[in-house]
Parts: structure tokens; C-alpha cells; sequence
């Protein structure tokens, strides 16, 4: 089947397509929406456009809009007007997404893409949270923390590649302080540096924490494709 992919860049989009070409489905484009603050209840906010970055790695064409409201209903106008553009340019009959557990988010994006004859191909949805991060490590998916919003999580994860130590360490402080280990809850958001998927990896030069004693973000200020490395 031909999909267009819900794509933020982070860990969860990202492994979503790799599934999917497992599939033997074919990703025709990349459909990202900037919201207007890291308020949305339905958009990935943190560092959205370097996201080109993956695509041009990923060989796989993006098409972005920026949503002018938090408001849930106009940024499902804007999934509804970006998914309409994929299937006129690129004939596409399906959307892949990396919904966990969220059903909120799932529900809004199905009604959305029924309404358009689209069909929705969710290939993390209910997996077990410890197996799927083992999973993104076993298959060679390198990421770093973009955000944390989470008691347990602090400034030294933000900008950090997790490693299988990073990550059972995360159990531990999940067990502790209550989090999805998985960050399904928004405890944290993510960017992939390199992958399967990418010819080259994505090479951070410069980027610059930002905390403000219980959350913050890392904005990747400068980035670049490295074609020394594949």
C-alpha cells in the first residue's frame, strides 16, 4: 500500500515507517505539521525542522504546514488539509502513525483520515513499553531527548543518545516516579539521529539546553547531514 507517514522525527514516527516497510508497505511522504506552541495535545513541537534533514537522509519527500492554533479541531483541520495535499500529489491510500497507547490522539486521527477513505496503520499500538525500547536499540535506532517533563528526569538526559544502560537506568526512575518508560505520556519527546532508514546519520554541531528546575528542552541550533559516516 502507498502511506504518507505522521512524521515529528522522533523515535516513535521514525520506527513507525521502519515497521511499516517491514510491511512491505511503501512511504511516499513525510506529512509534518508545526504547531503553534508545545501546548498541543496532538503535535510534536521540539526542533520540527530538522526534521528536512531526516527526509533528505530517508530519501523520502516531506510536506510541512504550520497549524495557527493549539486548538485541537483547527489542528485536525490542518492534518485533514495536509493529508488531502498527499493524496492528490502522491496518491497515497494509507497513514502510518506512532501511536503507543494514546487513545485520544488515535481515535482524532482516525475519524480525520475515514472522513478522506484513508486507511490508518499503527504498527506500535499497545506494545509493551520496556520490549519496544529494546526493540529501538536492538535494531540500531540512535536518539537523543529533546524534552523532559517528568519528576525523575532531569537536565543531564536532554541531549543525551540513550544507550542500554541510559535505558535501564529509565527503569528504575520509571518504577520510582511513575512514568511511561516509554515516554507515551509526553514525559519526554525524542529526535533521531540515525537509523536503518537513513543514508546518513544527522550530525548535531551546536544546540543549547534550556531548564527551568522541574522541565526542559534541548533546541538543536545547528545540524547537518554527515557524509563521511553511513
Amino acid at each position: 500500500m502507498k502511506i504518507a507517514s505522521l512524521f515529528s522525527g522522533g523515535k516513535d514516527s521514525t520506527y513507525a515507517i521502519y515497521l511499516a516497510q517491514k510491511q512491505g508497505h511503501v512511504v511516499t511522504c513525510l506529512l509534518s505539521i508545526h504547531p503553534k506552541s508545545q501546548e498541543s495535545h496532538l503535535l510534536h513541537y521540539p526542533n520540527l525542522k530538522w526534521t528536512a534533514l531526516q527526509s533528505k537522509s530517508m530519501g523520502i519527500p516531506q510536506l510541512m504546514i504550520n497549524s495557527n492554533s493549539d486548538d485541537t479541531g483547527e489542528e485536525l483541520d490542518s492534518l485533514k488539509t495536509i493529508l488531502t495535499s498527499a493524496k492528490n500529489n502522491y496518491s497515497i491510500e494509507g497513514v502510518v502513525h506512532g501511536g503507543i497507547k494514546s487513545n485520544f490522539q488515535k481515535n482524532k486521527f482516525e475519524n480525520v483520515c475515514s472522513d478522506l477513505g484513508l486507511a490508518v496503520i499503527s504498527p506500535l499500538w499497545d506494545s509493551e513499553p520496556e520490549q519496544y525500547m529494546k526493540d529501538l536499540l536492538d535494531a540500531n535506532f540512535k536518539f537523543i531527548l529533546t524534552s523532559v517533563t517528568s519528576d525523575g528526569l532531569d537536565d543531564s538526559w536532554l541531549g543525551r543518545i540513550l544507550s542500554y544502560d541510559d535505558l535501564n537506568e529509565l527503569k528504575l526512575l520509571a518504577k520510582k516516579f511513575h512514568f511511561n518508560l516509554n515516554f507515551e505520556g509526553g514525559e519526554a519527546e525524542s529526535f533521531v539521529v540515525n537509523c536503518p532508514l537513513f543514508s546518513y546519520p544527522v550530525e548535531i554541531i551546536l544546540g543549547e539546553k534550556f531548564w527551568d528546575g522541574y522541565r526542559g528542552r534541548f533546541e538543536i541550533l545547528e545540524a547537518r547531514l554527515n557524509y563521511d559516516v553511513r
